[in-house]
Order: structure tokens, then C-alpha cells, then sequence
């Protein structure tokens, strides 16, 4: 008879179904509803704080204060300027440019363009930080692995992920949190998107094989099921 061992009762098979907001078929009312869930969820379950720590990693490491940051798949923009406000008590500020596949997520006040983050349209170390927050597990392995290569070429100092991890009782948490949702999209996609994402693991060797061998790589775990990974150029 096959043991288990105790960690084993925790694995959770990753499973890929496509998030309603990623489709044409969303309407646009509730575009607008979910992403201003997911801009609280960020600010109260730990988003704003992973990216802040990344950044704050690239600033004690580089010595920058100043950094020119691509946030791709921005959507409203919302986190890392959040991150920004919360940086400028230590004197770092980034200087951030919005990217995302929809013109209907992005904010016309901000600073924005329209462009797949599979082919970025920049010279190489066009920015000193390329970012992306709930991003990285829309994603295919391959796709993970291209994008890191892209962004890594695009940036001059680091590429900042900021995602989930996939557990039960993070999947189990997101069920329980239905009633802070206003969007029934939020509440699907919700569902889906921990399914989706990767292990801490998986998302080191997904970005070692998309990036040059002698980049190093920094993977650390945050608050509530929070991810952030670090690919220094």
C-alpha cells in the first residue's frame, strides 16, 4: 500500500479554464465592477504589500531610489502606484507606464498603451523594472517562460511577479470571501484563478527556462497565498 506523506494531502492538481475578464464576451459594466474588486482584494490581502517588497528588494540590492517601472496586464494601475505612495516614506519612487491587452482596462488618466506582453513592443532595457500582479497565472508554462524572457530583455535592473499560490485552503479562502465580491464575474474568475496558478516551484523552474542561466532568481512567499518572484537582469 502507498504512504502519503503529510504534504502530500495539500497538493492540488493545476487545472486551466479561461477567466471570464480575459474574454471578449464580458460585459463591460462588469469589467468595470471587477476590477475594482480585485483593486480591494490587493490592498486588503496582501497585493499592494508583496509588490512594495519586491521593489524594496531591487531598491536595498541596486542602491536606486528612482525607477522606471512597466506594469504589464495593469488593468487600472491601481497596485503599483498604491506600492508607489507606500515607497515614498523611503524617498523610492517608480515611474510607471501601464500595459495591458484591452483598452477597456486601462485608465485614461494614467499612462497607458495597448500591446501583447508576449512580444513587447520596447528596445531592449527599455525600463529599469518590468511588473505584472495577477498575471503570471493567465498563463501556459510556455507562455510563462516567453513572457519572463521578454520582460527580462526589456528590463534593465529586475522583472517583479506578483501572483497567488495554488493550495486548498487558498481555494477554500476565495469561497469564503464571495460576499466581499460585488461582481459575479470576481466570484468565477475568483475560483478559477487559484486553480490556475503555479507552486513556488513550478514558477522558479518556469522562469529559469525562459530566462538566460546566469540570471538569478529570488522566489519568496507573502501574506495570505501571495507570491513574489524576482528575475534579476
Amino acid at each position: 500500500m502507498e504512504t502519503r506523506g503529510f504534504g502530500a494531502l495539500f497538493d492540488m492538481e493545476r487545472t486551466n479554464s479561461e477567466e471570464i475578464l480575459d474574454s471578449n464576451a464580458c460585459p463591460p459594466t462588469e469589467i468595470e465592477v471587477s476590477l475594482r474588486d480585485m483593486c480591494r482584494i490587493n490592498r486588503w490581502f496582501g497585493g499592494i504589500a508583496t509588490t512594495r517588497k519586491l521593489i524594496e528588494r531591487v531598491a536595498a540590492v541596486t542602491g536606486k531610489k528612482q525607477f522606471s517601472l512597466l506594469e504589464v496586464a495593469a488593468g487600472f494601475g491601481e497596485l503599483p502606484r498604491a506600492a508607489g505612495r507606500e515607497l515614498a516614506a523611503k524617498g523610492i519612487t517608480p515611474d510607471i507606464t501601464d500595459l495591458d491587452r484591452a483598452p477597456t482596462h486601462l485608465q485614461r488618466n494614467h499612462r497607458g498603451l495597448v500591446a501583447d506582453a508576449l512580444a513587447l513592443p520596447f528596445r531592449d532595457g527599455s525600463f529599469d523594472l518590468v511588473s505584472c500582479s495577477l498575471f503570471a497565472h493567465h498563463l501556459e508554462p510556455s507562455e510563462l517562460a516567453r513572457f519572463a524572457g521578454e520582460a527580462s530583455r526589456v528590463s534593465r535592473c529586475a522583472l517583479l511577479i506578483n501572483d497567488l499560490i495554488r493550495h486548498p485552503l487558498h481555494l477554500a479562502l476565495v469561497y469564503a470571501g464571495f460576499p466581499l465580491m460585488r461582481s459575479y464575474v470576481s466570484r468565477i474568475d475568483g475560483v478559477a484563478s487559484v486553480r490556475r496558478s503555479y507552486t513556488p516551484e513550478e514558477m522558479r523552474n518556469m522562469l529559469a527556462d525562459g530566462t538566460k542561466p546566469s540570471r538569478k532568481i529570488e522566489i519568496s512567499q507573502h501574506y495570505l497565498f501571495r507570491m513574489g518572484a524576482i528575475v534579476w537582469a
